[in-house]
């Protein structure tokens, strides 16, 4: 029994089949440390009680089966290695083991052999190589169980020495014939199984999904049956309980089956197959594991206690640690190529113990070194003609004693030349002042001059823009300036014949002026029709390029996704068709062929609008191939043209259109928000009334208004508008929720520029108003009309980069920008909008100080309203 221990030993050694790594090679990755053997000094939990190899021999023996087994989790050729056992050791002789021998202790190797092959319970490989080497080394082992129970004996009287030492023995017979030691069931073997397990071991389970063969893999207790992992299984798959049928070895488990039935020990594995009961109507879903777990940052463990009777509860707290574990080596295996890394344990440094000696400090004995210059005297030799010795003295020189120089002549040289030396450098620093300042002056001539001509240009520009506006009005704020103009032209002619004329003169010259006035606004309204004429192609086309656009919308990377719906495509399809039959200069076919594709397109809705559109097109056809003149044929396709924009906008035939619609579908939302014009004795929505911040009814609609304006008063609006613009687009710059600037009109502002601040700047008098702007007094607080000035571009920027209006104004002008305040908020203040948000501000500060007393009331409610 000796010599067969020491034959084990020698054969399993990882000395033999393995090679060390050094800690040159590679870092371990996850999943891969399973199995490792540490250097001393560096044991982690999992493997810190293993004994090394030089202790006992039969340490060294359990030592080198763990190995073994660790090596056939990875790959299950290694498990088995017979011709290992047919070759003795160097150093020792071939035992010969009998054949009673080798069947007694079968059944306990073969069993000690599947426990310790088993991966521990938290490791789960996912790899197909790994897990088909699993599926043939579980075939070998259940293999190995069924052979040695057959022709057991009873040894489980046998110590665990005798398990280990004959383990290799059960491997060189297991070739032998499997024929006459079939005599005990499966059955029987469950159940022996089941004796000497606890419960609350883990296991691997194997669960292969059919037919799709996909194994998803599990660390179940040995105490859980089968109808509780078909519950989970039953939640992860959405599936009922009923349909999942568990196989074992081809045969059918009841729900009360436990796993230790099974036959897996603790630490072991097991395959079992999934089926439904129901393929066709309820099949095996594919299994989607769950998201990747994070770890919490406390756990609580169960320890046994030291007595073994119970468990107590240990608070873990995780430590994340950032920087890489270390790499410390491991072992490859130089049959299968599986490297086995070491680990290091998350385990904090032992404390090192205060030391009890008392201890003295003194200072050091050392040596001050100083380093002292010191001039020597330096012995030269000189050589004189002589007897026999020749010097030549045509390189002499005579050397003439000069001045002596005291100190004080040397001192006052060296301070006139240090006098010297500052002249020059004032004089350096001097001149690149003077050239700094020219280069400054230089610049800003150069500014001013770019500033002239920008202005200039701006100006001209904006003469231009505005008499291209005069001569080729297309907008309403066009023919708002060409009413503008003709009234002031008006005016000034009134004033001069009123002037000049009187009695039947004064008479004839008014009549004369109204006949001009007369032919004046028959242009303007010849200037309307081919305006009409043009905004309504121009709006025409824009209805339709927005019922065919895609959808937009801005994805998380910044990039614009677009996505065509069948509601879009189909308004790209009738824009073309549109576009088409408005084309001029086609051929008698070209039309034939946009017309038959209009027919087919109103053909899919049967009504009395696609009725009459086909019955044109059938005549326009019949007229085309008569041979009638195209210009004869304009009015026929207008009509054409006109029925089928009708087409276009109704939302049964194109959905897109209904978003477009100022008139809603639904009748129901037209209750809301419809008021009465009393001058058109209209009802339109609200958004069809000009409101002003004194207003206390709605009053006349824009159309109305725009009419009344253009026959009697005829104002422009156009400067303030721009003005107010420019307003709001600085507050919102602020952004501190500025609200009075939203608030008015261009009425408001208007009365605000002529009447408090006389419509020109309050600093250099400037009166065009598109160089003037509207700026903040106090830039701290929020714009008002009592909290403004009115200054050009240049004066209101560097107005904004005062920290203190004392620094750049003086006591009259900040007195007389205070007046001209008071006014516009005697003014507003009285103002039903106006009225509440001073309210809201008088609860945050005193108004006494800052104006008189604000009362207002609130707008109310039409009556008109339906």
């Amino acid at each position: 029994m000796a010599d067969q221990e020491e034959k084990h030993v020698e054969e399993t050694q990882p000395a033999e089949n393995t090679e060390i790594i050094p800690n040159e090679e590679q870092p371990a990755t996850n999943g891969e440390t399973t199995g490792v053997e540490a250097p001393p000094g560096d044991q982690t939990q999992n493997d810190a009680e293993e004994p090394t190899v030089d202790d006992q021999t039969v340490e060294e023996t359990q030592g080198t089966e763990e190995n073994v087994a660790e090596t056939a989790e990875g790959q299950p050729a290694v498990t088995e290695q017979p011709e290992v056992s047919e070759q003795p050791a160097a150093d020792t002789e071939q035992p010969e083991v009998s054949e009673q021998a080798a069947a007694d202790t079968e059944q306990t190797e073969t069993d000690d052999v599947a426990k310790e092959d088993q991966p521990p319970a938290d490791i789960k490989g996912d790899d197909p190589t790994e897990e088909k080497a699993e599926d043939a080394a579980e075939e070998q082992r259940e293999d190995v169980k069924i052979d040695g129970e057959e022709e057991s004996k009873p040894v489980e009287e046998k110590g665990s020495d005798l398990k280990k030492d004959q383990s290799t023995e059960a491997k060189t017979t297991e070739e032998a014939p499997q024929q006459d030691q079939e005599t005990t069931t499966t059955e029987e073997i469950k159940t022996e199984a089941k004796e000497d397990v606890s419960f609350d071991a883990t296991a691997t389970v194997k669960f292969v999904l059919m037919p799709s063969g996909q194994v998803v893999t599990l660390a179940c207790t040995l105490g859980q049956t089968l109808l509780q992992l078909k519950e989970h299984f039953s939640s992860e798959l959405k599936m009922p309980v009923s349909t999942i049928i568990l196989m074992f070895d081809g045969k059918v488990l009841p729900d009360d089956t436990i796993l230790a039935n099974l036959g897996v020990g603790p630490n072991g594995t097991v395959q079992l197959e999934m089926q439904s009961a129901d393929p066709v109507s309820t099949p095996i879903k594919p299994y989607r594991p769950r998201q990747e777990y994070h770890m919490p940052d406390v756990l609580t463990v169960k320890v046994e206690s030291e007595d073994g009777k119970g468990y107590t509860d240990v608070v873990v707290e995780i430590e994340r640690s950032t920087k890489k574990k270390p790499f410390l080596g491991g072992y490859r295996h130089k049959s299968t190529g599986v490297e086995y890394l070491n680990a290091s344990a998350q385990t904090m440094p032992k404390v090192r113990p205060p030391n009890v000696i008392e201890r003295y400090c003194r200072d050091t004995q050392t040596v001050h070194q100083i380093n002292k210059p010191q001039q020597t005297t330096n012995d030269m030799a000189t050589q004189m003609t002589k007897i026999g010795v020749y010097v030549s003295n045509m390189e002499d020189k005579l050397v003439v004693p000069g001045k002596y120089t005291t100190a004080d002549e040397f001192h006052a040289m060296r301070w006139s030349k240090i006098v010297i030396i500052q002249k020059y450098y004032r004089r350096w620093l001097a001149r690149r002042y003077v050239h700094k300042l020219k280069e400054e002056k230089r610049a800003r001539v150069e500014w001013e001059r770019a500033e002239e001509l920008r202005k200039k240009k701006e100006k001209e520009d904006r003469i231009k823009k505005e008499f291209e506006r005069r001569m080729n009005p297309n907008s309403k704020e066009d023919f708002d300036l060409l009413f503008h103009a003709l009234e002031k032209w008006r005016q000034e002619e009134i004033d001069r014949i009123s002037n000049t004329l009187t009695g039947a003169e004064r008479k004839a010259a008014l009549c004369m002026l109204l006949d001009q006035e007369t032919q004046l606004l028959a242009a303007i309204d010849r200037h309307k029709l081919e305006a009409d004429k043009s905004n309504k192609t121009k709006r025409i086309q824009d209805f339709l390029a927005k019922t065919a656009s895609p959808k937009k919308w801005k994805s998380k990377d910044g990039k614009v996704l677009e996505m065509d719906t069948p509601y879009t495509i189909r308004a790209k399809e009738l824009q073309d068709i549109y576009n088409s039959i408005n084309m001029k200069y086609l051929t008698q076919d070209e039309r034939l062929d946009v017309l038959l594709t209009l027919k087919h397109t109103v053909k899919e809705h049967d009504c009395k609008l696609t009725q009459e559109i086909i019955e044109l097109i059938d005549r326009e056809a019949d007229l085309l191939m008569r041979g009638v003149k195209e210009d004869n044929l304009d009015g026929l396709r207008k009509r054409i043209s006109t029925l089928f924009l009708q087409y276009i906008k109704t939302p049964t035939f194109n959905p897109e259109a209904s978003k477009l619609l100022k008139v809603p579908q639904d009748p129901s939302t037209l209750r809301k928000n419809i008021y009465f014009c009393p001058s058109c004795n209209n009802y339109l929505p609200s958004t069809e009334f000009p409101l002003s911040s004194n207003s206390t009814n709605v009053g006349k609609c824009r159309r109305c208004a725009k009419i009344d304006n253009d026959a009697r008063v005829r104002q422009d609006f156009s400067h303030y508008r721009y003005m107010l613009k420019s307003l709001r687009r600085a507050e919102e710059t602020y952004n501190d929720g500025s609200e009075i600037a939203f608030l008015l009109q261009e009425t408001d502002l208007r009365y605000l520029v002529e009447n408090i601040w006389n419509g020109q700047s309050v600093l250099s008098a400037w009166e065009d108003l598109y160089d003037l702007v509207m700026v903040r007094w106090n830039k701290h607080e929020e714009w008002s009309p009592w909290n403004c000035i009115l200054l050009t571009k240049d004066e209101a920027s560097a107005h904004d980069k005062l920290s203190a209006l004392e620094e750049g104004y003086g006591q009259v002008f900040i007195h007389k920008i205070k007046q001209k305040q008071t006014l516009a908020r005697n003014y507003f203040s009285r103002l039903p909008g106006m009225a509440e948000i001073i309210r809201q501000r008088a609860g945050q500060r005193d108004m006494g100080s800052r104006g008189p007393s604000v009362a207002g009331t609130a707008v109310s409610r039409m009556p008109q309203k339906v």
